[in-house]
């Protein structure tokens, strides 16, 4: 049996061809990762040539971009702190490359530890107001180049090879998305659940 393969639905990016109401809104839930790692990972992305790299924060997603009705925002943010409240935070490690070419154009660094718990919380994030289906399978990561040429491609992916980085996660964060294209945090939701202290 063939594995379907992983793809990004991590496309925290701008379409400019897109033309939305001033009555939804484009939101993004994500793990953010801490300094000084942050920085690290946006010059990564600007050493690669990515144009992402001064609009897109990194992170791991939880929640892929979605547009959703500014009539809602309320309802959202009740939803998402009783995620967060249903659980605890927890230890991430992100060790090493992967690729999804030639499916998609991506390198990113690989989440080794802590996969089972964004997948819980993504899957209560993308529930009531925020159910939405997923086009690829949802796989834990931090992009680090996307749509850039192949050279790039590959430095990032040897560069970064090597790289170890822990820390708590006690919080997901989300995003708004700003008319340039650049996303903006709109709140942080403390992960409270059992187990934490």
């Amino acid at each position: 049996m063939t594995e379907r393969p992983f793809r990004a639905d991590d496309t925290f990016v701008h379409d400019l061809g897109a033309r939305r109401s001033r009555d939804t809104a484009v939101l993004g839930v994500v793990v953010s990762i801490p300094e000084p790692w942050a920085q690290m990972f946006v010059e990564w992305r600007g050493k690669c040539g990515d144009p992402q790299a001064s609009l897109v924060p990194p992170h791991v997603t939880l929640l892929p971009p979605t547009e959703v009705a500014v009539g809602d925002r309320s309802a959202i943010s009740a939803h998402l702190a009783r995620v967060a409240a249903a659980h605890p935070p927890f230890d991430m490690h992100l060790s090493g490359t992967g690729t999804f070419r030639p499916v998609s154009e991506v390198v990113f660094v690989a989440v080794a530890r802590g996969i089972a718990y964004c997948e819980q919380i993504a899957a209560d994030v993308r529930s009531g107001p925020l159910a939405r289906p997923l086009n690829f399978p949802y796989h834990p990561h931090v992009t680090v180049a996307h749509d850039v040429p192949t050279d790039m491609l590959d430095m990032a992916y040897a560069g970064l090879a090597d790289l170890h980085v822990e820390f708590r996660v006690d919080s997901f964060t989300e995003f708004e998305q700003l008319p340039g294209g650049a996303w903006a945090v709109s709140q942080e939701y403390p992960l409270t659940g059992p187990g934490a202290g």
